[in-house]
């Protein structure tokens, strides 16, 4: 026991002896380094004075002190920046799913405006935003050198009031105008519908209510089918959502998850880092699930692809996500102001990151694009989409080798082949994802 008692004092004496030895230099630099800290502080008090006193007109001392902590902010990231009150305000609002604007997601990339997408039902959405259009210029004025923030309080505006936006569209030649009425942007979180025998869960958004919403649609929609035995599989929608509340990607994915790790971040600090596993329960039943992505699709969306991709649990389909890895934590500040500011990177439970990358279909699918420019006819609209055909014929024979029953399935089926190819037209990649879940169905049937 004794010679236990002096090894560790040993120890603990040469732990005082090295860390004596170390601290001195550390000291020495905390104390260089918090010097050039209060030197630089005072090289911004004497630029602030020198503004404040000499500038050609006169200046807000509230507006100068911001701005200088907004460009801090804004130089680390896109992301990352300061909430002036009424900023904090209004995105606390827009959490909650209704606010006023154009519904468009931006972001900022090499000094211009860059639509992540618009958000379906909106104005933006109803005169033809899309995902990777950079802005360039409101009612005229160029965005160029703005922060986004300044960018981003220029589109703002009374509802009912118009907005002129520049537009640089990859594949045109010239930038272009669009005429966009601001409104009331009251965003329905999930819509839900049966295609078939297919349920359809579109998530617009990651609001406080995207979960409870999506739970209350799927759970209807399944009723509406005649339980889950006559549903052949889901497909999550994720097509221009923009992301959200980190909360809510979480609840999502282990809505469709019985175990297994959902999302992890990790931040500068070892003690910053967090992992989110499932917990058992599969609103799905097991039922095959397609899950679909564009461009658009950003942050939370992308942590619901990669869980479900990375666990086997869906396949993905469309094409690569936006790629934004990164979570942000609003800070509220003194004066009822907020700090956004980026503290951690997610990874998917593969341990990949997402940043810059995107998610990565399992089967890419393009949406053809649609011309604007040709509208179909009239004759064309209400002409007949299948050639006439026996049936059709006055006095054609019967067939005779089938009961009526049988007719009728076949009746049935055809039908909904004409849906099938109608959706084709109407939307190709959803259309696509439904075709995957009918193949996994009669593959399994074949296999039983």
């Amino acid at each position: 026991m004794k010679k236990f008692a002096l090894a560790i004092c040993g120890g603990t004496l040469a732990g005082v002896i090295a860390t004596t030895q170390i601290a001195g230099p550390l000291l020495a630099q905390e104390t260089e380094s918090r010097t050039n800290v209060y030197e630089q502080l005072d090289l911004f008090g004497d630029i602030f004075e020198r503004i404040r006193s000499e500038y050609v007109e006169d200046v807000s001392e509230k507006d100068l002190i911001e701005a200088a902590i907004d460009g801090m902010l804004s130089s680390l990231d896109p992301h990352s920046s300061y909430l002036s009150p009424e900023d904090a305000q209004r995105m606390r609002t827009e959490t909650r799913g209704e606010f006023g604007g154009l519904g468009i997601e931006v972001t900022q990339e090499e000094g211009f405006v860059k639509v992540v997408s618009p958000m379906d039902g909106t104005p933006a959405s109803e005169a033809g935003m899309q995902s990777g259009d950079f802005i360039t210029h409101v009612d005229g004025e160029s965005l160029l050198g703005l922060t986004l923030d300044e960018a981003v309080e220029m589109m703002r505006g009374p509802v009912g009031s118009e907005i002129v936006i520049t537009v640089v569209r990859e594949g045109m030649d010239e930038p272009f105008d669009v005429s966009i009425i601001r409104d009331t942007i009251e965003l329905t979180a999930v819509r839900g519908r049966l295609q078939g025998d297919t349920v359809v869960l579109r998530l617009i958004t990651f609001s406080d209510q995207t979960y409870p919403k999506m739970a209350e649609e799927l759970a209807k929609l399944v009723e509406e089918a005649g339980g889950m035995d006559a549903v052949n599989g889901f497909v999550i929608d994720l097509r221009n959502n923009p992301g959200g509340l980190l909360t809510q990607a979480i609840k999502v994915s282990d809505a469709f998850l019985d175990e297994g790790e959902i999302v992890s971040t990790r931040g500068r600090e070892q003690e910053d880092s967090d992992r989110v596993n499932a917990v058992e329960g599969d609103l799905a039943e097991g039922k095959p699930i397609v899950v679909l992505i564009n461009g658009g699709s950003a942050s939370a969306s992308e942590i619901v692809a990669g869980a479900l991709q990375d666990h086997r649990r869906a396949i993905v389909v469309g094409t690569k996500s936006f790629g934004k890895g990164s979570v942000q934590t609003v800070v509220p500040m003194r004066g009822d102001g907020a700090m956004r500011l980026t503290t951690a990177r997610y990874y998917t439970p593969s341990g990949r990151s997402i940043q810059a990358l995107g998610v990565s279909p399992d089967i890419v699918v393009q949406q053809p694009p649609v011309d604007m420019t040709q509208p179909e006819t009239e004759e064309e609209e209400d002409s007949p989409r299948f050639n006439r055909t026996e049936a059709d014929l006055r006095g054609s024979l019967d067939n005779d080798s089938l009961t009526e029953d049988e007719q009728d399935t076949i009746r049935e089926e055809q039908a909904a082949a004409e849906e099938a190819a109608k959706l084709r037209e109407e939307d190709y990649q959803l259309a696509y994802a439904i075709d995957i879940l009918k193949g996994l169905v009669a593959l399994k049937t074949d296999q039983q």
